[in-house]
């Protein structure tokens, strides 16, 4: 019998292929805006409480679970291929506290980490959201039993002179004329005017409760303009403010957002560095991405139907 040739089964294993790494969660068209993105299967190592950014290398900034820690990583992922989300909640509607589940990271000096929406032309939220409990939360800062918040945080990116609550870019719903409505929101300019898109549908038909939807804001800060999508499809709505509130009309150009660093991200709520309870949200969030440019209604739908069609 032959014996095999000295260094052939090295050769074999060199030469054997690696094992396919699982597909990227993220359209390739829209990869290099992407700045920071949470799948909440990433524990940061040494601290379960910390979920670690994927994002781009230079960019990654781990956000805090806060007052819930590890325990709000929920096993039900929003499209296939994910498998945990992020559980927000109000703990004790009624009493005025500092302990709903919530997350997001807060520096008063900015977060030199997310550099990239430092004067920024443009900006997009991305991410898969399911209403689980009670929305809009009840107001724990208010004495009475009764009382709800006006609107429900989801994701949004801090001003440079945020106090945990002022965002440059936000994903929530608002009490807008009297009814509770969808609504992406953009500053321009710290302590300037803001601009919001307001869906003409009523919230509930857009995010109905229990139901995973795929929810995007894109924020054009040169052109002034804002679109809102729900499951990768543009939204009817109108602006809420007349006129120019971003001062984009006229020189210089092009016009972009504050030469400061965000203070932070905020995820279900507001103020992350958990001074305070405000627009607390009863719901989960899966995929969450910030992106440093506006996306096109394409691109939008492109990332919607990559993660829920099969990527390839």
């Amino acid at each position: 019998m032959r014996k095999a040739l000295p260094g052939l089964c090295l050769v074999l294993a060199l030469a054997a292929p690696a094992q396919a790494q699982p597909p990227s969660e993220v359209f390739p068209g829209i990869a290099s805006a992407v700045v920071n993105h949470y799948d909440f299967e990433h524990p940061s190592a040494g601290d379960a409480k910390k979920e670690d950014d994927i994002g781009r290398a230079d960019s990654r900034t781990p956000i805090s679970l806060i007052n819930g820690g590890a325990a709000m990583r929920t096993v039900d992922g929003a499209f296939p291929g994910s498998k945990t989300s992020l559980q927000l909640k109000q703990v004790r509607p009624n009493n005025k506290s500092n302990d709903d589940w919530k997350a997001g990271v807060y520096s008063s000096s900015g977060v030199a980490s997310m550099k990239a929406f430092n004067k920024a032309r443009g900006m997009s939220i991305m991410t898969w959201v399911k209403i689980t409990g009670e929305a809009p939360a009840r107001n724990s800062n208010s004495s009475g039993t009764g009382d709800f918040y006006g609107a429900i945080g989801i994701a949004g990116v801090l001003s440079g002179d945020s106090n945990g609550h002022a965002a440059r870019a936000l994903l929530e719903t608002e009490n807008h004329n009297g009814a509770m409505r969808l609504i992406a929101l953009g500053r321009r300019v710290d302590g300037g005017d803001k601009q919001f898109f307001v869906a003409n549908a009523d919230w509930k038909t857009l995010l109905p409760p229990g139901k995973w939807v795929f929810l995007a804001g894109t924020f054009d800060f040169d052109n002034g303009t804002i679109g809102l999508y729900v499951d990768g499809k543009q939204v009817d709505g109108s602006y809420a403010v007349k006129g120019d509130p971003w001062k984009v009309i006229g020189a210089p150009e092009p016009d972009l957002t504050s030469a400061t660093n965000p203070r932070g991200i905020k995820v279900g709520g507001s103020h992350p560095q958990n001074n305070r309870e405000v627009n607390a949200c009863n719901c989960r969030l899966d995929g969450l991405m910030f992106l440093d440019r506006a996306l096109t209604a394409d691109e939008v739908r492109g990332q919607y139907e990559w993660v829920t069609k099969g990527r390839r």
